[in-house]
């Protein structure tokens, strides 16, 4: 069985890491196809010598499956296409969004997989598998210690944690950023994380900020500050249930749908009254409900899962729906205009 993995965004990298594992565990055959910002972020524990320069290399290696954790998958490349999902967006209709690419949805809990398999019924052409979502794995597996003097952080204070969305009808930032710092105690210090695709104006801002409570991360991978954090204060992001998994309290800022995950609150002042209630209360019962509809697989096994369903489909292709997938030209005309005009995107 051969894999490949399609992998466009640096965020993407923790999601497919578990996977990789367990290709190396069973000795399966994989090699990668990325975008040039990803390819100059490539993990050193990966093998770069997988990593293939063209989509002509790409093509050549033939794979039985291409594993995506995006929204898009090149159609040119051999195999079967997988959706991995980039996040547990569970509440954005684009996570729900079928865009005719994919012949295997791997899905993260109960919550999903209904509204997937409704979606199977009607268009017939693709299997949809409930594994949970491989990047907890990277979660719960993570096991780095003295985390707080890695990354320069004090010891004795709590640690709050900004992960907002960059999503325009769900961000909190631009009401959030410019009053965040003042409600911060001397006990207290700021992580601040914005999405990939964050609003260049506002992380500017931060940047130039000189609150020596206040930190802006870096880095694409969120987890180790997961770990390292408190509280989490986000909006409608899909890092709220990657937090959750770690049993830990939740601020959303006027959040759209599942307004008990965590404290919800609508205006910006309410805001420390809320800091206050995480750092006292009990929110277990509450954590447990959310994390076992949207992703109760918290074992570090959904990317065994993975593998172990697509070799059971490559040694019996018959499981496969025989009805074809739509013919889907304008989105194929997407993936054709990037690869040719947008060398950052996938060569």
């Amino acid at each position: 069985m051969k894999i490949l993995f399609y992998i466009a965004k640096l965020y993407s990298i923790p999601v497919v890491d578990p996977l990789i594992k367990v290709c190396k565990s069973k000795t399966i055959d994989y090699a990668f196809y990325t975008s040039e910002k990803v390819k100059s972020s490539f993990p050193d524990e990966w093998d770069s010598n997988k990593n293939l320069d063209s989509l002509e290399e790409a093509k050549k290696f033939n794979s039985d499956f291409v594993l995506s954790p995006g929204n898009f998958v090149d159609f040119r490349l051999p195999g079967l296409k997988v959706q991995l999902f980039h996040g547990l967006g569970v509440e954005k209709e684009s996570h729900y969004k079928i865009r005719h690419f994919f012949d295997i949805y791997f899905t993260c809990g109960p919550f999903v997989t209904k509204r997937f398999n409704r979606m199977q019924k009607k268009y017939g052409y693709f299997l949809v598998k409930e594994t949970g979502w491989p990047k907890i794995d990277y979660i719960m597996n993570y096991k780095e210690k003295n985390l707080k003097k890695k990354f320069d952080l004090p010891e004795d204070k709590n640690i709050i944690l900004y992960a907002p969305t960059f999503s325009i009808k769900m961000e909190s930032a631009t009401e959030l950023l410019p009053v965040l710092g003042s409600y911060i105690k001397e006990n207290e210090f700021l992580l601040i994380k914005f999405h990939e695709l964050m609003n260049k104006e506002l992380v500017e801002k931060i940047k130039s900020s000189e609150n020596k409570n206040i930190k802006l991360i870096d880095t694409y991978d969120i987890t180790p500050f997961l770990h390292i954090s408190d509280v989490l204060i986000s909006d409608t992001s899909s890092v709220i249930y990657e937090f959750l998994t770690l049993q830990k309290p939740v601020i959303t800022y006027k959040t759209k749908s599942r307004e008990d995950k965590g404290i919800n609150i609508t205006s910006a002042d309410k805001l420390r009254k809320a800091l206050d209630r995480a750092f006292s209360e009990n929110f277990e019962d509450q954590i447990k409900k959310h994390i076992n509809d949207v992703n109760p697989y918290i074992d570090g096994k959904s990317s065994e899962r993975i593998i172990q369903f697509l070799e059971e489909v490559n040694k019996n292709r018959g499981i496969l729906p025989r009805i074809s997938k739509p013919l889907n030209l304008f989105r194929k005309m997407q993936i054709i205009y990037h690869s040719w005009f947008r060398k950052g995107y996938l060569r």
